[in-house]
């Protein structure tokens, strides 16, 4: 009878040993248009987010990451490429894409391996779902993904999300009955309305599709890529989630008259200008705030699926988000500027093993820093394409901090060359084109009201952050019309080409 019990000991001590030479899943996670106003970041007053506290206390938190351009479109391509805007030269959202148009319109990518391609040739499944390359709600059709980057896509790749959204009904409205001037945008676009969504609606079904895949899970590793829409534009999620939020209760950012006095103006002052006419500023910041604890909940779904299945204890996660989002900040919205409310963005990173999970890290970090870190986590080698650098060392330590700094990069639109974020442990310096600089000291001015940059006092800190700017970076790309994938049909409220959303 000892024999058996011999073996299972055998066994299992061969399992024990067996285990850390796996490879280790990847559970990634994108959210769409989330700044940092979540609870483990700047806890704007008042808001809800339990498990983005939850992941925070089982991974480590990256309170100082900025996405390499502040648009969805040059954001995602970045991240998923490892390559970035000053390589690319795509800077800017270019709509009117039907698949993979910015390998036609940059020579960089023309050849480059997206990041779940790159775990495919080494042994991984590698599946996505929801936005993770860049879509619109809207926009059917409109996208940028690379369906030839998956061994399986919920849905249609290039369609990923727009039938998962309905809109409320308005009544037959116009938007712009009752208020002074142009709402920005068509049909409702910029608003915030509750909306009721069944089970198969909302990023709740691209949360049931990951469910299923992880329940699945066969032993083969797997990538498995989950992109979730909100809080981006509209704000419209159920009713519930703005309850939470009564509108004599929100609290609006932090701001100042006249604030864009010593800094340069940037392209959405007419929004702001409807917003303030209209006294539409806390309904805004409620559907947005709503919209994010909406989010939250899919993404304590998502934690739960993962603690449930046969993936639970071998998962790097990682979760991101596109860019940064101003309210009303800077008189600015949505995105499209280089302050760190707009590039700033939510990092988490969870390494079974490696994490000193539940601490947090100031290491200045780019998100084209995934690419690598991952391929560390991993043991995969490194593509030349890639730009960033692994922040491994970060996750064993959080506390070591490197003299590099992030990086930002955005194509104004009256502008023919790239202008320049940067941010150190304490500081953020902005360059533009026309030699126009801001610096700001976030320890003390987190709200960025202060333009440090004429001050002979802060003349040494200012070129040390100038000495990071790139010297030579790839010209603007503009949309390919000459590509394959490009869609020379309009989609509904927007024009091929345009640089809006």
């Amino acid at each position: 009878m000892k024999a058996p019990l011999l073996l299972s000991v055998l066994s299992l001590s061969f399992l024990t040993t067996a285990l850390p030479n796996e490879k280790p899943n990847v559970l990634f996670i994108s959210i769409d248009d989330l700044n940092d106003y979540i609870s483990p970041l700047d806890n704007h007053p008042g808001i809800q987010t339990p498990n983005f506290d939850r992941l925070a206390k089982r991974s480590v938190t990256f309170t100082n990451a900025h996405c390499a351009a502040p648009a969805c479109h040059p954001s995602r391509v970045a991240v998923m490429t490892g390559v970035h805007p000053i390589a690319s030269g795509i800077y800017r959202n270019l709509f009117g894409a039907h698949g993979p148009r910015w390998r036609h319109e940059s020579p960089d990518l023309e050849e480059a391996v997206v990041l779940s391609q790159h775990f495919r040739n080494h042994g991984y499944r590698a599946v996505g779902g929801g936005k993770i390359f860049h879509t619109l709600q809207w926009t059917a059709g409109d996208s940028q993904n690379d369906p030839d980057a998956w061994d399986d896509y919920r849905g249609d790749p290039l369609d990923p999300i727009s039938k998962d959204w309905p809109r409320p009904d308005f009544d037959g409205k116009t938007q712009n009955q009752g208020f002074a001037g142009e709402r920005p945008l068509k049909n409702y676009y910029f608003g915030a309305a509750p909306v009721e969504l069944s089970a198969d609606q909302g990023d709740g079904a691209v949360v049931d599709w990951a469910a299923e895949e992880m329940a699945s899970h066969d032993g083969q590793p797997l990538f498995l890529a989950v992109g979730l829409f909100r809080p981006h534009i509209p704000f419209e999620v159920p009713q519930k989630w703005f309850d939470l939020y009564p509108l004599d209760e929100v609290a609006l950012p932090d701001h100042l008259e006249d604030d864009l006095a010593d800094a340069r103006p940037h392209e959405r002052v007419h929004w702001h200008q409807w917003v303030t006419d209209n006294g539409q500023w806390k309904t805004l910041m409620q559907g947005y705030l709503a919209s994010i604890s909406y989010v939250d909940h899919e993404l304590g779904r998502l934690l739960d699926a993962l603690d449930a299945s046969p993936m639970a204890e071998n998962t790097i996660v990682v979760l991101w988000t596109d860019h940064g989002f101003h309210i009303g900040e800077k008189e600015n919205w949505e995105k499209f500027a280089l302050w760190e409310q707009t590039t700033r963005v939510p990092l988490f990173i969870h390494a079974p093993g490696i994490s000193k999970d539940g601490a947090s890290t100031r290491q200045p970090t780019t998100l084209t820093d995934l690419y690598p870190t991952l391929c560390e986590l991993a043991d995969l080698p490194l593509p030349e394409q890639c730009t960033g650098e692994s922040v491994v060392a970060q996750l064993r330590n959080p506390s070591s901090l490197t003299k590099r700094t992030s990086l930002t990069s955005f194509t104004f639109k009256h502008d023919s060359e790239p202008s320049h974020g940067l941010s150190d442990t304490k500081y953020r310096y902005i360059i533009y084109p026309d030699g126009f600089e801001e610096l700001y000291d976030l320890e003390n001015d987190r709200g960025e009201f202060r333009n440090l940059a004429g001050d002979p006092a802060y003349a040494e800190i200012k070129a040390g952050l100038a000495a990071h700017v790139p010297l030579e970076c790839a010209p603007n790309r503009t949309v390919a019309k000459d590509s394959p994938f490009h869609r020379a049909k309009k989609t509904p409220g927007m024009k091929a080409g345009s640089k809006k959303g």
